[in-house]
């Protein structure tokens, strides 16, 4: 299959926010007077939207986890968001894209003002022909909608053929599979190559080098 527009997902795919996403959520926990537990069982936060983490593993009414969002947004706004870091070899991985003239979309939950953030902060916003975050008031937020949004954006909802998605967890999976994309899984960053293939991904790759030599 030829692909021309690589869709990446942005945490755990192309940088490891670990450190920044985890202390906000330990922020926001601590407002609401909750004991933080060790930072490995954070993790989980990383890659779903943040309203239905922290109602999940919180048990949060709807009204809390708006609360929460808040709290986590006063700490990740000028601090957690740099708190982060580009995985080794995700330069060379989207220069080689770029060369072998595919055109490179973020399709990202985060919002997409802290997604541009990063993108210039670390040097990679050159790289995208277009960016797709969801919005700040969370209306999207979902994977299946932000990616819809990157479709009607790049004008492609006839050429979903010649789209590939890349991220690390389930919902990046799931979300190309709404809307009839092939997805391809990596294992470097929070998802599980099992919880991969159950979403049913279609490739794996365990590292960028093998994304370039996938495509």
């Amino acid at each position: 299959m030829m692909y021309e527009y690589i869709f990446f997902d942005l945490d755990g795919t192309l940088t490891d926010p670990g450190i920044g996403i985890t202390n906000s959520v330990a922020h926001a926990l601590t407002r609401f007077g909750i004991e933080v537990p060790p930072r490995q069982e954070l993790y989980k936060f990383i890659g779903p939207p943040l309203k239905e983490s922290f109602a999940v593993y919180y048990g949060m009414s709807a009204a809390d986890s708006d609360l929460a969002l808040k709290y986590y947004r006063e700490y990740y706004a000028d601090k957690g968001i740099f708190e982060n870091a580009v995985y080794d070899g995700i330069p060379e991985l989207l220069s080689s894209l770029l060369e072998k003239g595919k055109r490179i979309v973020l399709a990202t939950s985060k919002p997409e003002p802290y997604a541009v953030r990063i993108l210039e902060h670390f040097d990679l916003k050159k790289y995208f022909h277009f960016t797709a975050g969801a919005d700040m008031a969370e209306t999207r937020v979902e994977k299946a909608d932000v990616i819809a949004y990157a479709l009607d954006g790049c004008r492609l909802g006839d050429k979903k053929d010649r789209v590939l998605m890349i991220g690390d967890r389930k919902h990046d999976i799931l979300g190309a599979a709404a809307h009839g994309i092939d997805a391809l899984g990596v294992t470097f960053g929070y998802g599980s190559e099992k919880e991969l293939l159950s979403a049913g991904a279609k490739y794996i790759a365990h590292s960028p080098r093998e994304i370039i030599d996938f495509i």
